[in-house]
């Protein structure tokens, strides 16, 4: 399975709306993505995830890795999710208290 990734500006913010599977060989891609935006000057990304089929412990990295850059620049990473499957992956590892997650792309307006 693909990566799929798009970006738009939603009230000051930049989504990028993610598809398929985040993982070991697709991370990177989303990772990418993230530093360029941020390497440009933009800080508050809310990263969208409701089309992600999985995600795993690289996934998470690149999330977390995207919340330290915009952080030293005084940004926020927000994400949108709304799968259990990946709810759970957020709470088992403690970063559901370190992320923003909005169950819908209309809690970020």
């Amino acid at each position: 399975m693909n990566l799929t990734l798009s970006t738009r500006e939603v009230g000051g913010r930049t989504v990028v709306a993610v598809g398929g599977e985040i993982d070991v060989y697709t991370a990177p891609k989303l990772r990418d993505t993230i530093t360029e935006l941020v390497a440009g000057g933009t800080y508050q990304i809310v990263v969208d995830m409701q089309a992600v089929e999985f995600l795993d412990s690289t996934g998470l990295g690149v999330l977390v890795g995207g919340l330290k850059k915009v952080r030293a620049h005084d940004g926020s990473l927000e994400l949108v999710c709304n799968a259990d499957r990946l709810l759970k992956i957020f709470k088992i590892t403690g970063l559901a208290k370190v992320f923003v997650i909005h169950d819908s792309a209309d809690a970020i307006v």
